[in-house]
């Protein structure tokens, strides 16, 4: 059983071609300040880094997000398997750092598994190409989003990095109460800023005349980038404050070399369009970045005792 270090992993991890954020050393050190175990495993040049959380006395669950890596899952699995039974995992779920539809191949390593219907990931995002110049990328996007990047501009509006997350908090507040979804807590924020190199996160906030009006944190990770968690305040946002700072958040992943920002979390699109219009502006206003519409495989699940 090859059970690595979360130093260790990070060696492993380095350079990976698919090297994902939440298969980071940094992501299991912030998963492990709230409640969460970390354990990397590795078999070969295949490598997961396992999440386990414990629910009563020599019980707990396992997850494996946006994992394996590697291409011999086969060979990595009868390693997970005997750490679960370690830690004393009732069950594993997998999310798979693949989009629909899985490969064959993929499909025949998932011998055990069946396919979940509760991903912890959000399942479908859109994603905005990065290759090309500033002004090819600009010139993917709608016409309406071009404008009011510039508009933002005009407007006096201007985003910088920051390590404030106490005014990256209150806008968050803000947000939840507006739009009626949970959010984090402060420590969370904090403890996700502080936990990832300088090199690989950003904290960007919008501001004019020196008042906060929107934020973001994203991750950079290998030839990718992620917009994890974004906030606005309810001031001035004929401002555009939110186009600017996206603008400027896909301008650091592009710097240093990513060729992709998943914007996460959308609704489900048909034909597209969404299906929910509760949230269906969030996709519109994503989509205006030039975003393409993607679904992940999901979750695939293996009960190790299914009396719990």
């Amino acid at each position: 059983m090859s059970i690595l270090t979360l130093d260790a992993w990070e060696r492993f991890t380095a350079g990976h071609p698919q090297a994902h954020v939440l298969q980071s050393a940094a992501w299991g050190a912030l998963k492990q300040s709230f409640g969460w175990r970390p354990v990397p495993v590795v078999h070969g040049e295949s490598g997961a880094l396992l999440l386990f959380r414990r629910a009563l006395p020599g019980v707990s669950v396992a997850y494996l997000p946006k994992g394996p890596l590697g291409d011999d899952w086969a060979g990595l699995w009868p390693e997970i398997h005997a750490v679960c039974r370690r830690e004393g995992a009732v069950f594993l779920k997998v999310e798979p750092d693949a989009w629909e539809p899985l490969d064959e191949k993929r499909r025949a390593q998932m011998n055990g598994f069946t396919e979940g219907t509760a991903t912890i990931q959000p399942r479908r995002t859109l994603v905005v190409d990065l290759r090309g110049s500033e002004a090819d990328i600009l010139g993917r996007m709608k016409q309406k989003t071009r404008y009011n990047i510039k508009l933002a501009e005009k407007k006096g509006v201007v985003v910088r990095q920051s390590e404030d997350v106490g005014a990256f908090n209150r806008l968050m507040a803000v947000t939840g109460v507006r739009d009626d979804f949970g959010v984090h807590t402060p420590a969370y924020y904090q403890k996700a800023f502080d936990c990832f190199p300088a090199h690989e996160r950003a904290l960007l906030l919008a501001e004019y005349e020196g008042q906060p009006l929107a934020g973001v944190m994203v991750f950079a990770r290998g030839e990718r980038s992620w917009y994890f968690y974004g906030a606005s305040s309810d001031e001035e946002r004929n401002r555009m404050p939110t186009y600017l700072v996206q603008w400027e958040a896909m301008r650091w992943a592009k710097e240093r070399g990513c060729t992709v920002y998943d914007m996460r979390g959308v609704s489900l699109e048909v034909d597209g369009e969404p299906v929910d219009e509760h949230i269906a502006g969030l996709n519109r206003f994503k989509r205006g970045f030039g975003a393409q519409y993607v679904e992940y495989v999901g979750d695939w699940d293996l009960v190790f005792s299914p009396l719990w």
